[in-house]
């Protein structure tokens, strides 16, 4: 199955990534697990003044942790980004828009 997503950083700065992958529910917790990982190494902040971390969070803090510059220069890291997203959240299309804040999927 095709897979997109999309890494909004600015207006004029963004990220697509395309994929051939299969959502599994059996792999999301796997996912999920590295969104936590990788949120504790790249040492993000909770956005939420409650100090509460969703996955979407996590999503949102890895992407601008990494940076436009660092996912558009290594894309081995891009696609594992990508790949995680994909499954802990168990969709095909996905956007994570920096400045509003969303992930859409």
């Amino acid at each position: 199955m095709r897979c997109d997503v999309n890494f909004i950083f600015t207006p004029t700065r963004t990220l697509q990534v395309q994929l051939n992958l299969d959502p599994a529910p059996a792999l999301a917790a796997q996912s999920q697990q590295w969104l936590v990982e990788k949120w504790e190494a790249l040492e993000c902040e909770p956005l939420r003044p409650s100090g509460k971390v969703l996955v979407l969070d996590r999503i949102l803090g890895i992407t601008d942790a990494m940076g436009h510059d660092f996912l558009q220069n290594h894309p081995d890291q891009r696609q594992l980004l990508a790949r995680h997203c994909i499954q802990a959240l168990g969709s095909a299309n996905i956007t994570v828009d920096l400045p509003g804040l969303t992930v859409k999927s």
